[in-house]
Formats: structure tokens, sequence, C-alpha cells
């Protein structure tokens, strides 16, 4: 079923996304405050330089489903569905610059004052979380004097397109992404997207405005990790495009989910000596990698994290339940867990540990030196009794996901307080009354 949908910002994503969508069979309206831009659409002729656009702006033009207005109000009032596409470039400080969408915002508000139908009022500029419920939405209800959720919708729905291979983003997208309110909010944006590939995730405003952000954010990590790397191959001699081809062909953890769930820092006796060897090389060559670099103090920015949730409890008796830096061995060098411990001991808290995998009496060369170098009287911490760790803390801390949630469901007390590092599956958390708090979740 074909809907009139208008545009509201002609730039890359609103004449992209406007192309797109009447290249659907749907009727488009463009708007902007740029008379030229206006003037070149309703010609049929794209604003934009970009691969496919011409072709597909001249045939909707063609076709009668693509015109352009500098009227908001003829805009909204003509239309079943409105896109906001405008620019929210950064401040001098880094700050969002915000009146764009403020200012289209309240165009459509003011429209809608005149409306008698429903509408539905779509962000798709790159925004941060809440910005859609604190400012967007107020806006709306300010200058309209109606009600969202009961006179019209508000939807978030994020772009994933690149300049260069913006028409085949939109057409073969990774995945489409709608947030509402509520979910019945979102039945325009389900049947304008039907006939997209991908899977369509419908979720909150919050949530879909924020992976936008990360998907960004990765992008960025990404380019910066593969220069540093590049940049060290190259001083280092090694041929750096089959460093790559081999790494990439590594799907099971390289170029994978793998690693890519939020939980307690990284140790162990590879990954930390890794870094500092590569970055200390790095020195020697006069190299500055200021993304690996920063790698190792963010680690132990996640650990004071857990220190300061720890202490805020108030609480002093802690049943630390994991020491080893990962389930399923008895390694603890480097282990985050035991930094931990040993910053809470600093800070005069009460600490029983127990951990599945580890046995003082089987720990032996370089791994017992450690333990016993970092945190000398461990024997008198750790326990193999889970029952008594438990009902010794006032505050349970779960360092390793070798954690059976049943076993520890029925010994948690009233009053307890539950601190997650390791975010455990939902389904595997335990059954408890008691306080349940993530670290970074």
């Amino acid at each position: 079923m074909s809907q009139v949908i208008s545009i509201f910002g002609l730039g890359y994503v609103g004449s992209v996304s406007g192309a797109c969508f009447a290249r659907l069979g749907h009727n488009v309206i463009g708007v902007d405050v740029s008379k030229p831009k206006v003037q070149m659409l309703a010609d049929g002729k794209s604003p934009i330089i970009e691969a496919q656009m011409s072709e597909l702006i001249s045939e909707a033009h063609a076709a009668g489903r693509l015109q352009a207005t500098t009227d908001p109000t003829e805009a909204v009032l003509n239309s079943d569905i409105s896109f906001i596409c405008v620019g929210t470039p950064s401040l001098k400080n880094g700050k969002l610059n915000l009146c764009h969408v403020e200012h289209v915002a309240s165009e459509i508000g003011a429209a809608l004052r005149q409306k008698n139908g429903f509408h539905v009022v779509v962000l798709r500029s790159t925004v941060l979380p809440s910005t859609t419920a604190s400012l967007l939405i107020p806006t709306l209800e300010n200058a309209s004097g109606k009600l969202a959720a009961q006179d019209f919708a508000v939807c978030y729905n994020p772009e994933f397109m690149r300049e260069g291979s913006a028409v085949a983003d939109f057409e073969n997208p990774p995945y489409t992404v709608i947030g509402a309110r509520r979910t019945e909010e979102l039945e325009a944006l389900r049947q304008l997207y039907r006939d997209i590939p991908g899977q369509l995730f419908e979720t909150s405003i919050e949530v879909a405005e924020m992976v936008k952000y990360v998907s960004n954010l990765y992008h960025a990590l990404k380019v910066g990790f593969a220069n540093e790397v590049g940049t060290v191959c190259r001083n280092l001699g090694v041929d750096t495009p089959s460093v790559f081809r081999i790494f990439t062909t590594d799907t099971k953890l390289n170029i994978s989910p793998a690693y890519l769930s939020p939980g307690f820092a990284f140790g162990g006796s590879c990954l930390p000596k890794d870094l500092r060897a590569i970055t200390y090389r790095a020195k020697e060559m006069d190299l500055g990698l200021p993304l690996l670099e920063a790698l190792m103090p963010s680690n132990a920015e996640h650990i004071e994290r857990a220190v300061d949730a720890i202490l805020q409890t108030g609480k002093r008796k802690i049943a630390m339940l994991g020491l080893s830096f990962k389930a399923g061995t008895d390694d603890l060098r480097e282990s985050p867990q035991v930094v931990l411990i040993k910053r809470l001991l600093g800070e005069g808290c009460q600490v029983r540990v127990w951990d599945r995998d580890v046995s003082l009496g089987r720990l032996a060369g370089s791994n017992r030196q450690y333990i016993e170098e970092i945190i000398p009287h461990i024997g008198s911490l750790l326990s193999s009794n889970l029952d008594e760790v438990v009902r010794s803390g006032d505050v349970l801390v779960i360092g390793s996901k070798a954690v059976d949630s049943h076993a520890i469901s029925g010994l948690i007390q009233d009053g307890q307080i539950v601190i997650d590092l390791v975010n455990l599956d939902p389904a595997r958390r335990p059954h408890t009354s008691a306080e349940y708090q993530g670290i970074c979740w």
C-alpha cells in the first residue's frame, strides 16, 4: 500500500530516502529551506551528487511520485508520514547543534495544529539517546497543542547509508531499526519497510538512537585500529596486506560478535602483555599509537568502575565469586578480579572468595608467584565452600560466568546486593528479590 511521505531536509539522507521511497511506489514531498534544492527536485534533478540518484529522481518525477516545496504546512497536511532528515552538526565544544531538528519540529507541530487526521513523525537525524524524548516530542506537543501517541506518533529510524553508495545501502541495509514508545506506533514504518531486505528490529526510541552511535563509533574504531596496526607493520618491515588478509578470515573471534558483549575488564597472560610489547616497541620507533596506547588505561578505568560500584553500596563485607581472569581456567595472572580484590582490601573491605577452578594447592610456577606477590594472604580469603562465601557478604559480586545461578539463588539473603561484573545471560541470573546491578548495562 503506497503512502504519502514528506521528507524534511534534502541533504544526503533526505534526498536518498525520498528517491528510494518513491522507487518503492510511494508519493514523496521534499521539504527544504533552500529554494535551489527544492527547485532542482521539482524539476526532476538530484540536489546531491550520488550514484544512481539522477536516474531515480528523474524516473520518480516523470511518474508524478516526487514533488518539492518550501512550505512545511503544505507538506504535512498533504502527507501521512513526515521524516526529519536535517543535519546535527557539532558545535566548537563537540556538543550537537540541534537547532535544525528543533526548528523543523516546531514547523511540523504548527502544521499538526491544523490537521485533523493522525500523523506519524519519524526522526532520522543522528541524535544522542533521549533527544527524541526530551526535545522532539515536547517541541511537537507545544507547537501542535496535541499529545504524542494520542494525536500523532513519534518514531526514531536511524539510517545506515554511506556517501557514494547511499542508494545501494538504503535498498540493501545490514538491518532496519525502528523505535517508538509503543509498538502500535510502528505500524506505518512496518508497512513502509516490508519490501526492504534484511532483519527489521523493533525497539525503544533510546535503543534505536544509540544503535546508530554504536555503529559509527565502531566504524571509527576499526579505521583507527587498522591504520595504527598498519603503521606498526610498515615500520617493522612486515607485509601489512598479508597480515590483514589472514586476520579478517577469522570470523569466529576476529570479525564476529566475540568479545563485543559488555562485561568486565580483560586480563590474563596474553592481552595485557602483548599490548605492552607492541606499544613499547612503537615508542622505540617514535610512533604515536594513541588508540592502542589507550587500551590499558581504559581497562584500568573499568576496574575502577567496579570498585566504585561496590564502595557506593556503603557495605564492607564482600563475597566475590570468581578469581581467575575467565571461567574454565585457574590462571590468575593479571586477572582483573584479583586487581579488584586488592583494591577492595585496600579500602578496608572484608573479602571472601570462591572460584570453582582455583585451588591454592594446585597453583604452581608463575601463576602461584603472581598471586602471592599481589595478595600474599590469598589463602585466608579463598574458600571452596560456596554456601559459606555467598552468605558471608552484604554485597555479592559475580565475577565469573561459571557461577551456577540456581545454586546461589537459594543462598542469597534479604538485603544483599548483587553486582554482576560479567553480564550473565538474563536466563542464568540468580532468581532472587535482592537488588541487582550490572557494571555497564
